[in-house]
């Protein structure tokens, strides 16, 4: 029997506006509404990005604070809530450390290409993952492509990277040749063994991508930051029809739907 499935949404991301859906939260209330409506759809986590005054992306300590509390006001003690630290062209690897030292939130997830992409950052790096490897601040690694799958693997090896059953995120979809069931898992292979692997997805073949990272034994993240589509082709009216969709395809066949406490236990949290 596979694991129950987390099921995450990624409610807004770094650079859609209202424009690009009316439902999209933006604000810490708009947040926590979001994340409610989500839990209860069945999501374990929300995947958070705050904005500044004009709507552009953020990472700051005191504005994510706003968000989680809100959040954590809405949806009580056990929805996991993870920060981004998507650089998004603006960050700097030290701007990037310095406000999850500063927040030190439950959970955060990091682009391996962002964070590693530099020999002159690993040492740096190496001391910021040994820091939260410290602080029990669960990190889920985010790989693009199988080349960076093989460097996640290679980074494990050398001891940059620590833990065990690490929570890693594959992204599909960018580009159509990076969209499928097979280059899922050539990633899969790629990353080697204790992880546990999730995958999002571009588009409107989100919900299809999704159903295929189900039947291999992985989890899912959906959400607006990356799909607005329903399978069907119709617009979803808000992100928790997207986690509705996927937990009605899964849940009473092979895979059951991880609360947030089963969550934590998968990932280490506890």
């Amino acid at each position: 029997m596979s694991q129950p499935m987390m099921v995450a949404v990624a409610p807004n991301g770094a650079r859609k506006q209202k424009s690009d859906h009316p439902a999209l939260p933006i604000t810490p209330a708009e947040l926590a509404d979001t994340a409610l409506a989500c839990k209860d759809a069945g999501a374990c986590m929300i995947h958070l990005h705050v904005r500044d005054k004009q709507g552009k992306h953020l990472l700051d300590v005191d504005a994510y604070s706003a968000a989680t509390q809100a959040i954590r006001s809405s949806v009580g003690p056990e929805m996991i809530i993870q920060v981004t630290t998507e650089a998004a062209g603006i960050y700097s690897i030290d701007q990037q450390i310095a406000v999850i030292k500063g927040l030190k939130p439950e959970a955060v997830s990091i682009a391996v290409r962002e964070f590693c992409n530099c020999a002159d950052h690993l040492e740096k790096v190496a001391q910021f993952f040994a820091w939260l490897y410290k602080e029990r601040i669960c990190p889920q690694y985010i790989l693009y492509s199988v080349e960076d799958a093989i460097g996640f693997y290679s980074l494990r090896n050398s001891g940059i990277i620590l833990g065990d059953s690490l929570p890693v995120l594959f992204v599909l979809g960018k580009t159509p040749s990076l969209s499928n069931e097979f280059y899922l898992t050539n990633m899969i292979e790629a990353a080697g063994e204790d992880i546990v692997w999730s995958a999002c997805a571009f588009g409107i073949d989100e919900g299809k991508r999704m159903l295929e990272a189900a039947k291999l034994g992985g989890h899912a993240r959906v959400g607006f930051e990356n799909n607005t589509q329903l399978i069907s082709g119709e617009v979803a009216r808000d992100n928790a029809d997207l986690v509705a969709q996927l937990v009605s395809s899964v849940k009473g066949k092979d895979r059951a739907i991880a609360s947030g406490a089963t969550a934590r236990v998968l990932w280490g949290m506890t």
